[in-house]
């Protein structure tokens, strides 16, 4: 077995993942550099979770006694080839990138963090900005090597093995929609592959990825435009996504006016160099994928874009090769989240130790969002509470969040999100859209609201199935009891 570090100054960097899920304690770190060596971790513990970036926002790579496998070593691209590539699991998506970028060759539908690694974007079926046009990891995925609970390595493709061979199919059905990160997937005849996309590290470690990639990489045009009001809005992204194909969207990013008001607050509007009126009701980041032919006139396909859309002020285009400016862009949409975390965190620090972050994760079809968002701004005004909610408009998926100012306002805001989260059911949804479940136990009980314990009993015969010790990643996605 590799060595065990149990150094408490090493192990302090790995005891919270991106949530600040809280009480993380690990028996140990180890690195594994070479699958064997991920095997005899396996073998010789009595519980393992698997780590990559711990860039997780549900406590999923929080320790709790286990002993650490970090995959940060096992950080190899294998091959690329025409249409896919084959890559270790440690290695990160920026990586992942850039090798593809050289060959001229892409893979769309990464997250937005771009740290993340390849493995930990698989076991969560992560999903990100660009799902509208390309879907989800799970789409994208053509095969695994994967260690199991018992230390033995399985290798298989895409259509080579039944999900059924291995495990008891669970009989429920994931609501049919973009994005869905909710426990174990489940379908009639299901592939082998799709029993370990979304598993959360729980059924076995993802130690090799084949992913399929699009050959020729396309020029992307981004534009930053503040519109008055959210019907204004809604009525826009519906005319741009029904002539998507056309246009070459690929996603649409919104920020309401909480999020804006975030963002004049700690200047990134000067930062930047974009103008955030004070009376802006919501803000689209459009992103346009466009072959080598309609990149030469850009400005003039956005513009007619835009127009036939109904969006007729300013706008702020960032033109295919203008890597500064693409960054820039990209880089307001993310200081709405960064700006959350940070008051969350200076809440945690000078208010209440028990202020933590309170946030949703939820998808419903695109012709009940404007019903969604109203529910979002009627339950926290009735709470009297401070939100902010961004996210991928042009999925229907957005990221409801509470700015608390005491404990009482998390506690609020987690009766809020249960609240949501049995709308958006009833929506035909997913409470639960790209995020996963991990320890975090509003988004645990949002399972079992979707599934029903019945639904989640077969989750824990699939779970006995590959590993009856409840070795790997134990607690993760419902209490180990």
């Amino acid at each position: 077995m590799p060595f065990l570090q149990r150094d408490p100054a090493v192990l302090a960097g790995f005891l919270e993942d991106a949530a600040h899920f809280p009480g993380g304690h690990a028996a140990g770190i180890v690195y594994p550099e070479t699958e064997a060596d991920v095997a005899d971790v396996v073998r010789s513990a009595s519980a393992v979770l698997p780590i990559g970036a711990q860039s997780s926002l549900t406590g999923g790579a929080t320790p709790m006694g286990d002993v650490l496998l970090s995959t940060s070593r096992l950080n190899r691209i294998l091959q690329i080839g025409p249409d896919s590539v084959r890559a270790q699991a440690g290695v990160t998506l920026v990586e992942l990138d850039a090798a593809l970028a050289a060959a001229g060759k892409y893979y769309p539908p990464a997250p937005t963090f771009m740290g993340a690694f390849v493995g930990g974007v698989v076991a969560t079926n992560a999903a990100g900005a660009a799902t509208f046009k390309y879907g989800t990891t799970r789409d994208w995925v053509l095969g695994l090597r994967v260690v199991l609970a018992s230390g033995d390595a399985i290798e298989f493709a895409r259509g080579e093995h039944r999900a059924a061979s291995f495990v008891p199919v669970p009989t429920y059905r994931p609501p049919r929609i973009a994005k869905c990160s909710a426990g174990y997937f489940a379908a009639p005849d299901m592939d082998l592959v799709d029993l370990f996309v979304g598993s959360e590290g729980t059924l076995g470690i993802i130690t090799e990825v084949t992913l399929r990639i699009v050959p020729d990489r396309p020029a992307q045009c981004l534009v930053f435009v503040t519109l008055d009001d959210r019907e204004q809005a809604l009525e826009s992204v519906a005319r741009l996504r029904r002539d998507a194909h056309r246009l070459g969207l690929s996603a649409i990013e919104h920020m309401d006016r909480r999020s804006l008001a975030l963002l004049r607050e700690d200047g990134i509007d000067r930062q930047f160099g974009v103008t955030i009126p004070a009376d802006a009701g919501i803000a689209l980041l459009i992103t346009f994928e466009l072959d080598q032919a309609r990149a030469a006139a850009a400005a003039d396909h956005v513009s007619g874009a835009l127009c036939d859309a109904g969006i007729d002020g300013d706008a702020d285009i960032a033109l295919p090769g203008d890597r500064a400016r693409i960054a820039q862009l990209i880089a307001v949409r993310e200081a709405v989240p960064a700006a959350v975390n940070a008051r969350v965190g200076r809440a945690k620090r000078s208010i209440d130790a028990g202020i933590s972050k309170t946030a949703a994760d939820m998808i419903v079809p695109f012709d009940r969002l404007g019903e969604l968002m109203t529910l979002y701004d009627a339950e926290f005004t009735r709470r009297g509470l401070d939100a902010a909610v961004w996210g991928h408009i042009s999925d229907g998926n957005l990221h409801p969040n509470v700015l608390p100012r005491s404990a009482a306002d998390v506690a609020s805001g987690l009766a809020a999100i249960l609240n949501f989260g049995r709308a958006v059911i009833g929506m035909g949804g997913s409470p639960l859209a790209e995020h996963g479940v991990g320890r975090n136990p509003t988004k645990q009980r949002l399972l079992r609201e979707m599934y029903g314990e019945a639904g989640i009993d077969e989750m824990r015969a699939v779970k006995r199935a590959l590993d009856p010790g409840w070795k790997l990643a134990p607690g993760v996605l419902f209490p180990t009891s």
